[in-house]
């Protein structure tokens, strides 16, 4: 008789979510912890954040195709929640599409470099204490929920 599985067979990562893999191994390299899909405000969620040894904050968005760039039409909203945006894409990515005042990462799924790095622009200190906290709520919220899925 055949085995049911409890759970079904996770799906395989869809190249965005592969880029972004490789983008969250870059943050840890350079010492910033990382987080996909994160939630700043209603209505905005952003592929990647990484929240830096000094407590600055940069978010990454991952785009796998042409398509996928072109129909983001949110991302400048993004602007007001980091120190630092970049796009992070693969090698085979137009980058001449990219907005050059970006960041820009080129990555796969193990991993990645920064090519252009963005000018800073400070987050004001009440958001930068909001966001970061936030941040550290929503990943032990995801910790709990590995340790115990039924809470």
């Amino acid at each position: 008789m055949p085995v049911t599985p409890l759970a079904p067979e996770p799906l395989a990562p869809q190249p965005g979510q592969l880029i972004a893999r490789g983008v969250c191994r870059l943050l840890l390299s350079h010492g910033f912890t990382p987080l996909e899909e994160f939630v700043p405000e209603r209505g905005k969620r952003v592929d990647v954040i990484g929240l830096g040894p000094k407590g600055e904050i940069w978010v990454v968005e991952c785009k796998s195709s042409r398509a996928d760039f072109m129909s983001d039409g949110k991302w400048q909203g993004y602007l007001d929640w980091c120190d630092r945006f970049f796009w992070a894409v693969d090698q085979d990515f137009p980058v001449e599409l990219l907005p050059e005042e970006s960041g820009l990462i080129i990555a796969d799924a193990y991993g990645g470099e920064v090519v252009r790095m963005p000018a800073e622009s400070k987050l004001a200190g009440a958001r930068r204490k909001s966001m970061t906290q936030k941040f550290a709520r929503d990943a032990a919220r995801r910790l709990q929920a590995l340790r115990d899925p039924r809470v």
